[in-house]
């Protein structure tokens, strides 16, 4: 509504995903107002014809207005101005690619009427409804049906209508990340009609 308000307006919405961005892609395609989702898993560039730019510059001229929706992970590479530190748990310190996109978009389009938000972990501070319950329920009795059965270093989980449980080492040994070829991200692409800004 931010956007769609202001004349050439551009709403930039930076969500959970430092190394993966299934939030980002999925809040994108159940929103059905996202133009843009900037993910990790897929570099881009802002220059050029094929560049952000350019695209946000037809999308404006078409629609009015823009969306953005970006993962805290994506453009790092970009970002990246020598050593990359890490936190006290070995995680990458990721700069902030929010307040960065923002400036960029606006020292080169110079028009445009920026909207920022930042939702960050307040995401998972929603209510829940009757289907979560339920799920979370499941998993529950499951994981107390493990722990009677004798069972550790296992987590429960939902595999092809099916609860079971999964060996911790195997569920952790690689991060879970989108397939820039897979159908989640090309029906994500042809929902919004973004190109690949390489």
């Amino acid at each position: 509504m931010e956007a769609s308000s202001a004349y050439r307006g551009v709403g930039i919405v930076k969500v959970m995903g430092r190394q993966s961005g299934f939030i980002a892609v999925n809040a994108s395609i159940a929103s059905g107002v996202v133009d843009v989702c900037l993910i990790p898993e897929v570099p881009f560039k802002l220059m050029g014809d094929s560049g952000l730019f350019a695209y946000l510059d037809k999308v404006l001229s078409e629609k009015g207005h823009a969306v953005i929706c970006v993962a805290e992970g994506a453009g790092q590479d970009i970002l990246a101005t020598g050593e990359q530190r890490t936190d006290a748990s070995g995680n990458p310190i990721l700069k902030d690619v929010g307040p960065w996109l923002r400036s960029e978009i606006k020292s080169h389009l110079k028009d445009v009427d920026m909207k920022y938000i930042d939702p960050s972990y307040i995401l998972r501070s929603i209510p829940t409804n009757a289907n979560d319950r339920i799920y979370c329920k499941v998993l529950a009795h499951n994981a107390v049906h493990a722990a009677f059965a004798g069972f550790t270093g296992v987590v429960v989980g939902l595999v092809n209508t099916h609860y079971v449980y999964l060996p911790i080492p195997v569920v952790i040994q690689a991060p879970r990340k989108v397939d820039p070829r897979g159908k989640q991200w090309n029906r994500l692409r042809a929902s919004i009609g973004q190109p690949n800004f390489v």
